[in-house]
């Protein structure tokens, strides 16, 4: 499934400018180690996390997007640093298991 696919059927907010790729699979995790061990390229990954390591997360394992949920608000300083590395950041105002019962029924696993 593309990216922007999943953005319109879940009705997710684009925190900075959207690259459409390819997502396969989930991770969800808010300690940035566990991502860099754990989570695989084209992954979503889910977290409350705003910080400007994320972006550096992120882009070490080649994920598809970052979404931030519980409508935690990200500092422009993480945005900015995520359009220059192409990190795509979203986000969701509810809690992820709300997010990730979603991602299911449009069949992302």
């Amino acid at each position: 499934m593309k990216l922007q696919e999943v953005i319109d059927k879940l009705s997710l907010k684009a925190l900075t400018d959207v690259e459409d790729r390819n997502v396969s699979g989930v991770h969800i995790s808010d300690m940035l180690s566990e991502v860099m061990s754990s989570a695989q390229s084209e992954n979503l990954w889910l977290t409350i996390q705003t910080h400007k390591n994320i972006v550096s997360a992120a882009n070490l394992i080649d994920i598809s997007a970052v979404i931030v949920t519980n409508g935690k608000i990200v500092p422009e300083d993480t945005i900015e640093l995520a359009n220059r590395y192409h990190v795509n950041i979203l986000s969701y105002p509810e809690p992820a298991f709300k997010l990730v019962s979603k991602l299911i029924e449009a069949g992302i696993q």
